[in-house]
């Protein structure tokens, strides 16, 4: 059973998540950039960074892998992921990004992660203060989950990853590898 995990990080929460689950299971891990040709590989476990409604370098991820190919998919984004309106926006997110039957048989997982706005680049800064200011001005009744903690989080450095979060994931691989 070949496996690789693969990851797609714009300021490094995604790939510590990638990096801890690799030494978890003792698969390699690559970035997604490097990825030409994944077809020798029989699960590829991607984990994304969630930016302006998409999973970073899932697509590239996708178009490499081979048809029969196991794929689990895990988010890292700011929202709150135990907030089941979240976790329904990402999965409908990642159904746009996928192939109707890889997504149904993809495994999902969604993790928290950080932000550092004195690390974001000028477009990332400018684009979350034009979100920022939008946002807070919507009626409470209109915001979700995921508006209220970006205006919680707004021009600080918060860090939600947490390494045991990772462990349903774990098990999934190991279910996977070590089929009954």
């Amino acid at each position: 059973m070949r496996i690789l995990i693969v990851y797609g990080s714009q300021y490094g929460t995604t790939k510590r998540y990638a990096q801890k689950c690799s030494e978890l299971t003792d698969l390699p891990f690559i970035n997604y950039e490097e990825v030409t040709d994944l077809t020798d590989y029989d699960l590829v476990v991607h984990f994304g960074g969630l930016y302006a409604g998409g999973v970073m370098g899932l697509k590239h991820t996708v178009k490499a892998l081979r048809d029969s190919a196991g794929l689990i998919v895990a988010t890292v984004g700011l929202a709150d992921v135990s907030d089941p309106e979240n976790t329904a926006r990402i999965r409908q997110s990642i159904q746009k990004q996928l192939p109707e039957a890889l997504f149904r048989r993809t495994k999902m997982f969604h993790l928290r992660g950080g932000i550092d706005y004195q690390r974001l680049s000028l477009k990332h800064k400018t684009m979350m203060a034009l979100l920022y200011h939008r946002v807070r001005h919507l009626p409470e009744s209109q915001k979700t989950a995921e508006d209220r903690a970006m205006l919680e989080t707004y021009q600080s450095r918060v860090d939600f990853v947490d390494d045991r979060s990772l462990q349903p994931l774990v098990e999934e691989i190991r279910k996977f590898a070590l089929p009954e």
